[in-house]
């Protein structure tokens, strides 16, 4: 073992030895010399949070950086639901602008059958608006939607 490791594994080998139990409530702490003393520590205490393989080594590494307020990482003012989507005459409701055609039409249980899902094959030609688009390509736009299946 080499003399880097030993410091840190010593208290993890002298509480599986000596039966020391390792929950919060307890802490190995290093002396000057060899051997290791145990403590009883208020294991409530905020500020204390004992670790029995570094010693707290850690506790102040970042304590110099300083991220800033962190920004709300979802959507800013939520989905634009559009509630004018209607397929076959069934109106779709909680249809999101720019979702795919192929998803809305799954979730109003309407069948549209598809090949290639890529755009390719145009087995999945639907009408919006009275022009033709494929469904798996084709996505919801602002406004009134009226898909018709062929």
């Amino acid at each position: 073992m080499t003399n880097t490791l030993l410091p840190l594994l010593l208290p993890l080998l002298l509480a599986c030895i000596y039966n020391i139990p390792t929950s919060t409530s307890f802490l190995l702490t290093p002396t000057t010399s060899t051997t290791f003393h145990r403590h009883s520590s208020n294991h409530h205490s905020s500020n204390h949070h004992p670790n029995l393989v570094l010693f707290g080594f850690f506790d102040k590494a970042f304590s110099n950086e300083d991220l800033g307020a962190r920004p709300n990482a979802g959507l800013k003012n939520g989905p634009t639901i559009n509630d004018s989507v209607t397929i076959n005459g069934k109106p779709c409701k909680n249809a999101v602008v720019g979702q795919k055609l192929s998803i809305v039409a799954n979730a109003a249980r309407v069948k549209i059958s598809y090949n290639c899902q890529k755009g390719d094959c145009g087995t999945c030609m639907v009408k919006v608006n009275g022009r033709k688009a494929k469904a798996c390509q084709a996505i919801v736009p602002k406004g009134t939607c009226k898909i018709e299946t062929l």
